[in-house]
């Protein structure tokens, strides 16, 4: 008898900082208007995604408030943040199992004080961080690090890439066996086990050792989430989770293959890297109520919001142009290309005005699954199985409702199809993600090469 072929799994992350990328989320009936802001809402969010067995709690970052109009800005639920590293260390000592992905700048951070926070994480957690590398692309948080305008989009990508080869050196200043503690010789560790990466890089002088042990994955799961042409192949030489742009499954199934085929001719194994785009998921008993859901969620983006999403997404000032117009000609900027590209794309497509481009990118105009629990799981299967992705990155419409529906509705679903756990297979987010835990590349690497 010829054994079934295992379906393959759905992997989950949950996008939370802003705990919703919708502008109206806030003002939605029932929603806790401070859920950005409150720990213990927050805390309750990340328990009830444990309980789901989701695979990790993702927060974004900025490092700017100024980023809009204020018109715009004072419509923000996102205008206050908890800083990315103390809440995940904070909700560390509140879950078990959960993962924990904080984003970090390569452009406004130095290596040692990333590989330090990562570690530290890492071992708080039991193993359990994730660094989503990101070069930042914003004008006005580059006023807040001592320069007039942001670095130049190739030279970001050129010192990301460097930035990443000596963070993971300083997770790999110590053998996993380094620290004996031997209390009878007084000798807390072999110093034979250490490494000094004394790093001199085009952009990076860094000596090290760092001053914590390995982390407990070895190294922290590395994230990237750039979709133009530099984002695609620095994820291909260093990602183990992408998070994609979203889009619609034809474009999705082209970001798959062409993120493959670079891995391929880089010799890295596809299964080493999981692609989760970011989607949107309105729950409804019918269809035609999510849709309504929807609907009345889009109504409470107001027109400043709107605009000023759409501007930050074009790296561009659009507001002077006739709102009910077509989109005219964006310049190149230096901010994100593949943010830009998506929506001018979109707008000429569809013949989009100004207005209803705004409308969109207040709501969010990316990937989205509206519907019954039966709907959004047909549709996450299809995704999955026609290999546009390995999982989603869930953006929730509103909270708690919107999360508490998924965890009480998709996932039992999904569940029931055979295709996401029922339990947590492991401890760590790597096991979570069936993703290998990395040879330290001064130690086990060395040897692994010295026999071959």
């Amino acid at each position: 008898m010829i054994a079934a072929t295992a379906k393959k799994q759905i992997k989950l992350g949950a996008f939370m900082r802003p705990v919703s990328i919708h502008t109206g989320a806030w003002r939605y009936p029932g929603a806790f208007p401070d859920a950005n802001f409150n720990f213990q809402h927050l805390k309750r969010f990340i328990q009830k995604l444990e309980a789901g067995k989701f695979d990790a709690f993702f927060m974004a970052d900025h490092l700017a408030v100024l980023n809009m109009p204020v018109k715009a800005l004072k419509r923000s639920h996102t205008v206050t943040s908890f800083e990315p590293f103390t809440l995940l260390s904070a909700l560390a000592a509140v879950t078990e199992r959960i993962g924990l992905a904080a984003t970090a700048s390569t452009t406004y951070d130095a290596p040692y004080h990333i590989a330090r926070r990562f570690a530290s994480l890492d071992h708080i957690s039991g193993g359990r961080a994730a660094w989503n590398i990101v070069t930042t692309a914003n004008p006005d948080a580059a006023l807040n690090f001592n320069l007039d305008e942001d670095m130049d989009h190739d030279e970001r990508y050129r010192r990301a890439r460097e930035f990443y080869d000596v963070v993971t050196g300083l997770w790999d200043s110590f053998a996993d066996d380094a620290f004996v503690r031997d209390v009878e010789a007084g000798i807390y560790f072999d110093p034979e086990r250490m490494h000094v990466l004394d790093h001199k890089g085009e952009h990076l002088s860094v000596r090290g050792p760092l001053n914590i042990a390995r982390p407990v994955q070895g190294w922290p799961v590395i994230i990237q989430a750039g979709a133009s042409e530099a984002g695609r192949q620095l994820a291909a030489e260093t990602a183990e989770v992408v998070f994609a742009a979203g889009g619609n499954l034809e474009a999705s199934k082209a970001f798959y293959a062409d993120i493959h085929r670079r891995m391929a001719a880089l010799g890295r194994d596809p299964d080493s890297l999981k692609i989760l785009p970011g989607a949107l998921v309105v729950v409804g008993d019918t269809d035609d109520e999510a849709r309504a859901k929807r609907a009345h969620l889009d109504s409470l983006v107001h027109y400043d919001s709107g605009i000023a999403s759409l501007n930050g997404m074009l790296g561009y000032d659009v507001s002077g142009f006739d709102p009910d117009g077509p989109l005219p000609e964006i310049p190149e900027t230096n901010a994100s290309q593949s943010a830009r590209e998506r929506i001018v794309a979109t707008a000429r497509r569809e013949n989009l005005t100004i207005r209803q481009l705004a409308a969109r990118a207040g709501s969010y105009g990316g990937t989205a699954f509206v519907g019954t629990a039966k709907t959004i799981a047909d549709e996450m299967e299809r995704w999955i199985d026609q290999d546009a992705c390995d999982g989603f990155n869930i953006m929730f419409p509103f909270l708690p409702e919107g999360l508490d529906d998924f965890v009480e509705q998709v996932i039992p679903e999904l569940q029931a199809r055979g295709r996401f756990r029922r339990e947590y297979e492991g401890t760590t987010l790597r096991e979570h993600l069936g993703l290998r835990r990395p040879p330290n590349r001064f130690f086990e690497g060395a040897q692994q090469a010295a026999a071959e």
